[in-house]
C-alpha cells in the first residue's frame, strides 16, 4: 500500500466498457516527510474519496483484488481514506484536527 493525496478527477467519456461506472481519481504519491513526490497516477476510487483527502492505494495485480476493481483492467486503487497517522508516538497527519474548546460558558 502507498500514500497519496487526492489531487483532481479524470473524465472519460469513451473508454473499455469494462471500466464504465468507475470514478477516476488523480493521485499524488507522497513520501515518508508527506512531500509530494512529483509522480502522480490514475486510479479507481472504491471508496467515495474526494479532492484534498489523504488515502491509501494499491498499485498493480492487489489494485484488481476489490469488490469495485475485481477482474478489471486497472493498475490502482484507493482503498481507504486515511484519518490519521502516528509515527513513533506522535500524530504526524491527523484528517481532523482537533477543534480547541472555547473558554469558560
Amino acid at each position: 500500500m502507498l500514500l497519496g493525496k487526492v489531487v483532481g478527477t479524470v473524465v472519460a467519456t469513451r473508454k473499455e466498457p469494462e471500466l464504465t461506472g468507475l470514478r477516476l481519481l488523480l493521485v499524488r504519491e507522497l513520501d515518508g516527510s508527506w512531500q509530494a513526490t512529483g509522480k502522480m497516477i490514475v486510479a479507481v476510487d472504491a471508496v467515495q474519496s474526494g479532492d484534498g483527502d489523504v488515502v491509501l492505494f494499491a498499485a498493480g495485480s492487489s489494485a484488481r483484488q476489490t469488490v469495485a476493481t475485481k477482474d478489471r483492467p486497472v493498475d490502482h486503487v484507493i482503498m481507504a481514506i486515511v484519518d490519521e497517522v502516528s509515527v513513533e508516538g506522535a500524530t504526524v497527519y491527523q484528517k481532523y484536527a482537533p477543534r480547541e474548546l472555547p473558554g469558560e460558558w
